[in-house]
């Protein structure tokens, strides 16, 4: 008999294709189980234009056939099949698709969508058999074939036997060494496994004999194994019913059949897209946050299906990293089965689909954050992080779509409130935003320099994370209002006549403060009077971009860049401890220098900044008291 050698392309490409198209030796079953319901979607079509042929689906299925004697591997379909031509023109020139030539010739009519298109897909059989039999007979013939290939040295095409239509794919089993194991390719369980993962929901039964065990007949407690053909897929995708006859009980049962968490998800979105791309979504917003969420280990993306066969487990690209705590699938007719991920990064449909998706997940958002505040703010509470980290990112680039799902504690009740909410209630007289920066609620509400502006009746949102005031930042601002921190040089406030100096006053300290500033030097840029302070004697402010809250997120990271925010050291005026400091002035240089290292310590401890030397503190301390 004679071999013919493979019409397009050498030993090479087939290595190249199997390679570096598939970079799991699994995804063979996949394809073969695909290229099986592809047959028989032929046969759909066929039945369409000739009298002669009736299509009845429940005639039709793909059967998976274990012989681990004689380490084979049959894939069986009932489908249209093929003839000596067939097998020539389609498994004899590699990267030809019969699949995509048909659909072609049949764009008109109505019908099932054939699933592979590329042409690939059969040879990544050759993965893990040496031999790879084809037997086949088509619908409407009477004369069988059997196709040969050990791979890259060719193959043969002779007469063979075959009682009923379709075709048989017979994969010869490589042998396991210690490198790799293809035994598993035999194992009825593992083969379930594989099914399940990428082919559950073909359109068509794919039956496998199962061994289970029972009772002897007579016995009471003898059982004897036996085996029975079952269906394996459960073919109907829950994404492809109407909404209308599904329940939340069916999207959390999903939920849970896939594994995306073992809570309660807080909302999904069920998206059926009919326009520029085709697709079916079903995503999930969950309940809390896996423990991994905030590691490197963690690993975001949808499952991406091609006509409900599963492409990929994660594909990051179709989630912003903002929403990657995003759960779900992506099912698209728009996409090729046999598409490696290189070629998915620059997919033009991929990207519209997630474009599309982005704006849905935010649209989604939204609506929760009005219709069922209690269940947004405890989503917020565990991915609200993960939105600022994004209006950070790319130099606040998407500031646009997260800034309305941002939120923050307010002063007023110390209730989160998003941004709208705060400069809807703004006076007519209030600037700015104002907010306040600290390791938590209760020790912000300390600090001294929150009094001038709570004294206003201004609301201060309160910073806890370390990610918020640099968000801020890269907002630069919402709905035309400027953010300003409470430590801020300018708050755009006019102070009471209580906090005024008269000039004289003003000079006078003057010549205390330059002298203060002198023994502080290189640790603030001035010393001043203070317009914010009420009942505090002291506090640290700020000018410049960096604020005190910034210099101490920036240097708690493991390169330690030292940056340092010009620091203001602002004296009470009104308190009496400014009394205290002018006759020390007068009358004892030695004293005011006590005192003005005991009150920048102090401004240091409010801020939660390290005192530089914490022996020298508690000695100053102790000689106040002697």
């Amino acid at each position: 008999m004679e071999k013919k050698q493979f019409q397009a392309e050498s030993k090479r490409l087939l290595e190249m294709m199997i390679n570096s198209i598939y970079t799991q030796r699994e995804i063979f079953l996949r394809e073969l189980i695909s290229n099986a319901s592809d047959a028989i979607d032929k046969m759909y079509y066929k039945a369409l234009t000739d009298d002669d042929l009736v299509f009845d689906q429940d005639s039709y299925y793909i059967k998976v056939i274990v012989n681990k004697e004689q380490r084979t591997l049959t894939i069986r379909d009932t489908g249209v099949g093929m003839n000596r031509e067939d097998l020539e023109n389609h498994l004899g020139v590699i990267a030809k698709s019969g699949s995509l030539s048909f659909k072609e010739a049949n764009q008109s009519k109505d019908g099932h969508d054939i699933i592979g298109q590329f042409g690939v897909g059969f040879y990544s059989a050759f993965m893990v058999a040496d031999v790879v039999t084809v037997i086949s007979k088509p619908v409407q013939g009477t004369e069988a074939y059997k196709w040969v290939s050990t791979g890259t040295e060719g193959y043969t095409i002779e007469a063979a036997e075959k009682e009923e239509p379709g075709t048989d794919i017979i994969l010869t089993i490589k042998p396991s060494t210690d490198e790799d194991n293809y035994d598993e390719y035999l194992d009825e369980y593992r083969l379930r496994s594989i099914i399940k993962k990428y082919s559950d929901f073909i359109r068509y039964p794919i039956l496998m004999e199962q061994t289970s065990s029972r009772l002897k007949e007579g016995s009471e407690d003898e059982y004897e194994e036996y085996t029975e053909e079952t269906r394996v897929n459960s073919m109907v995708p829950i994404w492809r019913k109407n909404k209308s006859e599904l329940t939340p009980e069916d999207y959390e049962n999903f939920y849970t059949e896939k594994r995306y968490g073992y809570d309660k998800p807080v909302k999904h979105i069920h998206i059926s897209a009919d326009g520029a791309v085709v697709y079916q979504a079903i995503l999930f917003i969950p309940g809390s946050i896996p423990f991994d969420y905030y590691t490197k280990e963690y690993e975001k993306g949808l499952e991406l299906y091609s006509n409900g066969v599963l492409i990929m487990n994660k594909c990051a690209d179709l989630l912003p990293d903002y929403f990657s705590f995003v759960k779900g699938m992506v099912d698209s007719e728009s996409l090729s089965l046999n598409i490696s991920r290189e070629m998915l990064q620059h997919d033009r449909q991929l990207k519209l689909i997630s474009k599309n998706i982005e704006s849905k997940i935010k649209s989604q958002l939204l609506g929760l954050l009005k219709e069922d505040r209690e269940s947004y703010e405890q989503f917020y509470k565990s991915f609200g992080r993960q939105l600022k980290f994004g209006v950070y990112s790319d130099y606040g680039a998407h500031k646009e779509v997260l800034q309305d799902l941002v939120m923050f504690v307010s002063s007023q009740g110390k209730q989160w409130v998003t941004l709208d909410e705060y400069v809807s209630r703004m006076p007519e007289d209030q600037k700015y935003i104002y907010y306040a920066t600290g390791a938590s609620v209760e020790r912000i509400e300390k600090l001294p320099q929150t009094e001038m502006v709570a004294d206003k009746g201004f609301e201060i949102l309160y910073l806890t994370d370390d990610i918020d005031e640099f968000a801020l930042k890269a907002m630069n601002g919402y709905k035309d209002k400027t953010f300003k921190s409470v430590s801020s040089g300018d708050l755009g406030i006019e102070p009471g006549d209580e906090q005024e100096q008269t000039p004289e006053e003003a000079e006078e300290s003057k010549e205390l403060f330059d002298y203060m500033n002198e023994q502080l030097s290189g640790k603030v840029s001035k010393v001043k009077a203070s317009k914010r302070l009420r009942s505090h004697p002291v506090c640290l402010s700020s000018e410049g971009e960096v604020s005190i809250e910034m210099e101490k997120v920036l240097n708690a990271m493991p390169d330690n860049p030292n940056i340092q925010a010009d620091k203001v050291l602002e004296i009470n005026v009104q308190h009496e401890v400014f009394a205290s400091l002018k006759q020390a002035f007068e009358h004892d240089k030695e004293k005011l220098n006590l005192y003005t290292a005991l009150l920048y310590n102090q401004a240091l401890l409010i801020e939660g900044l390290p005192v530089q030397d914490p022996v020298e503190f508690t000695n100053d301390i102790c000689k106040i008291m002697v």
